[in-house]
């Protein structure tokens, strides 16, 4: 029996027991997140349009950490021309622990996530979730800050 969810922008065929690094998700360790459900498959393939319905992934977060360092070399000949940067990319590691169980024994990671207390180092879409999670019309061409204040005021 396997299972293929979405999370990060990301697709993942898993199966119970895998242990796995997806995007990073604001969620401590010990904590149980669920993944949305784009397939799964018992013995019969069920697709989704696009998540199948009443059915989530359960997985326990094992931890937080970083990638391996990605080394980005910009060179021109002749030109004196260098510059170098370097990116390591956060990531959760999860444990699956049930497939196919009833969403609504839980809420589903991304949900989960928007109940986080919001911060200026969070990207300006998750602001935004988080806001309209709380109900506030706030423009998507406002800045950080302002999406922030609102959400403070409230």
């Amino acid at each position: 029996m396997y299972a293929i969810i979405e999370t990060g922008g990301k697709q993942y065929r898993v199966q119970e027991g895998d242990v796995l690094k997806v995007e990073k998700l604001n969620a401590a360790a010990g904590q149980k997140v669920y993944f949305n459900v784009l397939a799964i498959n018992n013995g019969e393939l069920v697709t989704g349009k696009p998540y199948v319905e009443n059915c989530a992934v359960e997985a326990e977060v094992l931890g937080q950490g970083k990638g391996d360092k990605v080394v980005i070399f910009k060179y021109k000949a002749k030109k004196d021309y260098r510059k170098k940067n370097s990116h390591r990319q956060p990531y959760t590691e999860v444990k699956v622990t049930a497939l196919g169980v009833e969403p609504s024994e839980a809420p589903v990671a991304e949900a989960a996530s928007s109940d986080a207390k919001a911060n200026i180092n969070m990207k300006k879409a998750e602001l935004l979730e988080i806001a309209e999670g709380m109900g506030l019309e706030v423009s998507s061409k406002a800045t950080k800050a302002e999406i922030l204040a609102a959400i403070e005021a409230n």
